[in-house]
């Protein structure tokens, strides 16, 4: 079957993890180089950037061939200002190192972010083999920012719209013996509105500073050429499904096809674990007692796709691999949570920008490409937020086997003066339709982003509209319809998708879930450490959310923010949270290493630590069920905190505190320990707790201090008054849960009593011993 956009072609694989820098080696010989400008910051790999052919891996794992030319490196280049066609069999004035951006020093033109020469024309002169005669030859772009057109001696082949998807052109009709010339046109304006424009464009401005960061324009991912049977594959896409242990597969081909059928091998290593034959529409490969693949153990299968005719003689071959995964979202112990593989595990990430000092958008080398997401790993995170940035193919590759759950967002238009029309918004969602048909066959990706934070935001009928076209288009993965739809220029919440998603900074903060979203927290943090000589900002001035004087305060901050995320999860529902970021970018400081990559400015051993307990205490949350309490009756509250047992909530000059009593305590102690258990002044299905001897006064809470006050018959007095009993967060108990500030509890902290969700900020709110302060002992009362 022939997919309907012929953009859409899926990217490759490693038949073994070694294959990476080995078996599929461009077999061309290396191209030159230019000499790369002095970048601002050195990465520990820019000297190797530039050895031999940059970026000489194949660049498409999940779909593989063993023949292939690598077209990186010297290329001509001629800027302009200008709409001007192209020149043919005419040498172009400068040079540049593809794929690195223009604006990169690795690409050894470094030109100012500001250039207003957003047309970019690129010639390369190549030489097809001779072995590829009589197959089709076709010439593959991993990405070009924004707009390409490619003509291949004088004839124009096509062209592509969008700055972060893969394109393919079938050049074979004008190629000849020997020399071929290669000219690339490409329209990049960025955030100029040249010409009324409004691409998607994510980070990058014209005009860089703070948390926007220097464009990346032009060709910027890998470019190479590929010999095809004149009836080929295309692109396949894979759905493992847990429920009967099966590969759903999905082969898209080109050429004439009539009569041919398809063999699908699942392997384990190299031994064939289930195969099936079909056509081309979706067929079923066992996969007995499939391995599970998850961050704990990203176990991968390879898939061979080999497409017969007629006769049953194989007429093209590629080899892929997949992972039997499962996203899904589902109640944990009265709480909407995601799954994966039907268990709940808190996705902890952070924010992963992917920019760089020498390349910008483009890493230096394919080990610095995997080095963020083993970074991750190190920190002891499982989950990575790509933000409005699309990563090239082998980047998700590394993400598959390292075992990252990876959020991909869109990248979005501008955050600055949206005034999208209907071709600017179409344009958008385009893009967005690309983005999922590449990368649907990755088992890291789990979640789509769709907008975040009302950038390049329309109406929220269209962030509805986009969320349900990418839900529908994959349903297999959860959809973010908004990540910070509570922060900045959002125009509010869509109140769709399969997320709610809170921007709360420093954090950390949480929405509700409710019966159709799990609540995340889809950026948080940013703490800033400086860090001289590791440091680079467009503007001279340097950003973070909240400066930290060394290494050991910033690592104390960040481990009490985990431990605040962690009470969000068990108090208040909180699913998954991002902390932001990885590394500094440019003017931005909040990372958890320097853009150079040389540095980590937290002790990483005890990040981990942090991360891998938050990680660990979501495989065995709690239930947040309701408590039945005794109505009409008296009761104590019993203080739980391990040493402070003998103590118990009572009122003094109407503030609660707790304080040891016991048979001998006096009357009044004893009748100041005891409240009457009623229904909820606001809901009959919490509570409300009258002091014995004061009638007609209630516990309530106001600007966070728990104290007794008269029922005034007010709305707020009723709701600050209501109580909703839930299992004891700290595991066993009760725990007192405000009507109308839901995810806080009654806490007790230096004898006196709060309203706390244990998130830190004031002394009464730390994050320590929060689990076991807000939970009580619902006892038998001292005033009988």
């Amino acid at each position: 079957m022939t997919r309907p956009d012929p953009v859409r072609l899926a990217a490759p694989l490693l038949l073994v993890l070694t294959l990476v820098a080995g078996l599929l080696a461009a077999p061309a010989t290396p191209a030159r180089a230019v000499p790369a400008k002095n970048p601002p910051l050195t990465t520990p790999w820019t000297a190797q950037a530039l050895v031999g052919t940059p970026l000489p891996e194949y660049p498409r794992p999940q779909m593989t061939r063993s023949d292939w030319l690598n077209l990186n490196g010297e290329w001509q280049l001629r800027q302009s200002a200008t709409d001007d066609a192209p020149a043919f069999g005419t040498e172009l004035p400068e040079r540049i190192n593809v794929p690195f951006p223009v604006e990169s020093a690795l690409s050894g033109v470094q030109r100012a972010a500001g250039d207003n020469r957003n047309y970019l024309f690129y010639r390369r002169v190549v030489t097809v083999p001779e072995s590829w005669n009589g197959r089709r030859v076709l010439l593959h772009f991993g990405a070009v920012d924004w707009q390409t057109t490619v003509w291949v001696n004088g004839v124009a082949v096509g062209g592509h719209t969008g700055g972060y998807d893969a394109f393919t052109l079938d050049v074979t009709a004008p190629l000849r013996g020997g020399a071929n010339e290669i000219v690339v046109k490409v329209w990049d304006p960025t955030d100029s509105r040249q010409n009324g424009s409004l691409p998607p464009i994510g980070k990058q401005t014209k005009q860089p500073g703070g948390i926007f960061y220097t464009p990346s324009s032009g060709i910027w991912q890998t470019v190479w050429l590929e010999p095809v049977p004149t009836a080929s594959i295309s692109s396949v896409d894979l759905t493992p499904r847990l429920a009967d242990d099966t590969l759903r597969v999905r082969v898209f081909t080109r050429g004439d096809v009539s009569g041919h059928r398809v063999l699908a091998e699942a392997l384990d290593g190299t031994t064939v674990v289930g195969s099936a034959t079909g056509g081309f529409t979706e067929f079923a490969v066992p996969v007995p007692n499939a391995r599970r693949w998850s961050p704990d153990d990203p176990f991968l299968y390879h898939l061979r796709i080999t497409l017969r005719n007629a006769g049953g003689g194989q007429v093209d071959r590629t080899t892929h691999y997949f992972g039997m995964r499962e996203i899904s979202t589902g109640v944990v112990n009265g709480v909407l949570r995601p799954k994966l593989n039907g268990q709940f595990v808190f996705q902890a990430g952070t924010l992963d920008q992917g920019f760089w000092p020498d390349g910008l958008y483009t890493a230096p080398t394919d080990a610095a490409l995997a080095f963020d997401l083993q970074k991750h790993k190190d920190l002891g995170f499982n989950m990575v937020r790509k933000h409005i940035k699309v990563e090239p193919q082998r980047w998700f590759y590394h993400a598959d086997r390292l075992g990252l759950l990876v959020w991909q967002d869109v990248p979005s238009l501008t955050a600055q003066d949206i005034n999208a029309t209907d071709a600017q918004q179409a344009q958008l969602e385009a893009e967005a339709r690309e983005i999922v048909n590449e990368h649907r066959s990755s088992p890291a990706v789990v979640t789509y982003t769709v907008y975040n934070e009302g950038w390049g935001e329309r109406a929220l009928a269209d962030t509805r509209r986009v969320a349900q076209a990418v839900k529908t288009q994959d349903p297999t993965r959860l959809v973010n319809a908004h990540s910070g739809h509570n922060c900045c220029q959002s125009l509010g919440d869509p109140g769709n998708g399969d997320i709610d998603d809170w921007h709360v900074y420093l954090g950390p903060g949480s929405p509700v879930p409710s019966g159709s979203r799990i609540a995340v927290l889809g950026e948080f943090g940013g703490l800033g450490l400086r860090a001289p000589g590791h440091e680079w900002s467009p503007n001279g001035s340097f950003f973070a959310y909240e400066w930290q004087p060394n290494a050991t305060a910033l690592t104390d901050r960040y481990v009490g923010l985990v431990q605040g995320t962690q009470n969000l999860m068990i108090g208040k529902g909180l699913s998954a949270s991002v902390y932001t970021e990885i590394t500094d970018q440019e003017g931005e400081l909040n990372g958890f290493l320097t853009y150079d990559r040389q540095v980590v400015k937290m002790d990483q051993a005890r990040v981990r630590a942090a991360n891998l307990a938050l990680i660990a205490a979501s495989r065995t949350v709690g239930s947040s069920a309701p408590v039945a309490l005794p109505l009409n009756t008296r009761r104590s509250l019993q203080v739980t905190t391990p040493g402070y047992t003998n103590r118990f909530l009572r009122h003094r000059d109407s503030l609660a505190y707790t304080e040891v009593v016991d048979a001998n305590s006096s009357a009044v102690l004893r009748n100041d320990a005891t409240y009457t258990v009623r229904a909820g002044l606001a809901d009959a299905a919490c509570y409300s707790f009258e002091s014995v001897n004061f009638p007609g006064q209630f516990l309530r809470h106001q600007e966070s201090r728990v104290r007794n006050s008269p029922d005034d018959g007010s709305a707020l007095l009723r709701a600050d008054a209501t109580w909703c009993a839930r299992v004891g967060v700290g595991g066993g108990g009760v725990s007192l849960e405000s009507y109308n500030f839901r995810g806080r509890y009654l806490r007790h902290f230096n004898s006196e009593v709060w309203l706390s969700d244990g998130t830190g900020g004031s002394a009464w709110n730390t994050p320590v011993l929060w689990a076991a302060d807000s939970t009580w002992n619902v006892t038998t009362p001292w005033a009988p």
